[in-house]
């Protein structure tokens, strides 16, 4: 009998039957099969602790035992407000307040609105549009989806039914980009922002690492040109660290990278090590204040109803002190290596004729080939490999849990080159 189950972005007439995962330990998930799987993906980039972990799995237990939900309109807790304490603490100096959802769409809906309202709240309600780049991705909620590259972006079916923002063109300077090399992206936007500034709200930007649009990798020096940018054309900055947050680009955030300071930032996916479902949308003092006044407009009219849920925040601290405690930037660094020598360093995978780029950054290493078609059989050929991979697009990649051993990661890469370097 098949499963009611409607799985994500699948084709209901060609798609395969789902393993059915039964457990999971470290690196790795069990199916009922009794195979064992190398998660190189660590589901969809969030179980950056791995599978199991006995302090995250007792923290939930031990909240569960007080108190599993509570309203927050009204309300509050000590795992909200001590999570929001931690929060402020870790993120780049200046983000003070916290704003709880329960993903890392609905944060960036909240980012997107607590914008338009900030700047009608400053007597400039003509800035009510986004400024988005090309290569974008920021979630499948409408509002989001609407912020997704346009052309290449998964949402073109829906463009009728969106809002219309603005985009500038992705940046195409690598990380290690002069600054002479970046002024070509920074001009392109420039040239967006003067022509449109007057309308825009804020530029929305994944940090570093444009994940789900095709896994470009940019400039720290882009993230601080755009900074100046916008404090030129009264522009709010918001980084999508959804993807990037909690190690990723090798940092703690990738706003470390260029040491740059958002007016607001959303997390979410590492946030709970991905044990549970949480998201948090962090503002400035300036951003913050401007909601204080008499009218009925300067409520911010949000709520999630799982916003702060007492178990997403209680494991949401014990991740952190995990990550912390266990030294998890050394650990990023170490797969880093491991990647920059056995996946970007081999030569032979990079001249092969399908293979447009390998790059990395952090714990993410990526293989994007000229056609989609040279990646057909990857997974099944990692899946006899032990690794669970998966592809999308013309993009074959990585992004390992932060747990996961030298050699765990060197059989992962040799997953991700066997369908190039084994025919």
């Amino acid at each position: 009998m098949s499963s009611p189950v409607w799985h994500p972005y699948a084709h209901l007439k060609t798609q395969t039957p789902a393993p059915r995962v039964v457990g999971g330990q470290g690196a790795h998930f069990q199916l009922d099969s009794g195979e064992r799987l190398l998660d190189a993906t660590c589901s969809w980039w969030c179980m950056i602790h791995g599978y199991g972990h006995p302090r995250l799995v007792r923290a939930i237990q031990q909240q569960a035992d007080s108190l599993c939900h509570v309203m927050l309109g009204g309300l509050t807790h000590d795992a909200a407000d001590q999570l929001a304490r931690e929060l402020v603490r870790i993120t780049p100096a200046g983000l003070e307040h916290v704003f709880y959802s329960d993903s890392g769409s609905v944060g960036m809906e909240v980012a997107m609105k607590m914008a338009v309202q900030y700047h009608h709240l400053q007597g400039r309600p003509e800035k009510h549009r986004m400024l988005s780049l090309m290569k974008a991705y920021h979630g499948d909620t409408a509002g989001c989806m609407a912020v997704c590259d346009p052309e290449e972006g998964m949402h073109s079916l829906f463009a009728g039914y969106l809002p219309q923002h603005h985009f500038a063109p992705a940046p195409t300077a690598p990380y290690d980009a002069t600054l002479e090399e970046v002024d070509a992206d920074l001009m392109a936007l420039r040239r967006v922002l003067e022509a449109h500034h007057h309308e825009i709200a804020a530029l929305l930007m994944e940090p570093l690492l444009q994940a789900a649009g095709g896994l470009n990798m940019t400039s720290p020096r882009y993230v601080s040109g755009a900074r100046a940018l916008c404090d030129e054309f009264d522009v709010l900055l918001v980084f999508d660290e959804v993807a990037t947050g909690f190690g990723r680009t090798g940092r703690l955030f990738a706003a470390d990278h260029a040491g740059v300071c958002p007016d607001i930032m959303v997390l979410s996916k590492g946030l709970t090590g991905g044990y549970l479902g949480h998201a948090a949308t962090l503002a400035t003092d300036r951003v913050h204040d401007a909601f204080i006044g008499d009218s009925d407009l300067h409520a911010f009219m949000h709520g999630p109803t799982f916003m702060g849920n007492p178990l997403a925040c209680r494991v949401a601290l014990e991740s952190l002190r995990v990550f912390e405690e266990d030294n998890y930037l050394d650990r990023i660094a170490r797969l880093n290596a491991i990647l920059v020598e056995e996946l970007a360093g081999d030569e032979a995978l990079r001249s092969h004729p399908a293979v447009a780029d390998v790059r990395t950054l952090g714990a993410t290493g990526v293989i994007e080939v000229h056609d989609a078609s040279a990646l057909k059989d990857a997974a099944a050929m990692a899946r006899q490999r032990g690794v669970w991979l998966r592809s999308f697009g013309r993009w074959l990649y990585t992004m390992p849990a932060y747990i996961t051993r030298d050699d765990e990661m060197r059989q992962i890469i040799d997953a991700m080159k066997a369908p190039f370097l084994t025919r």
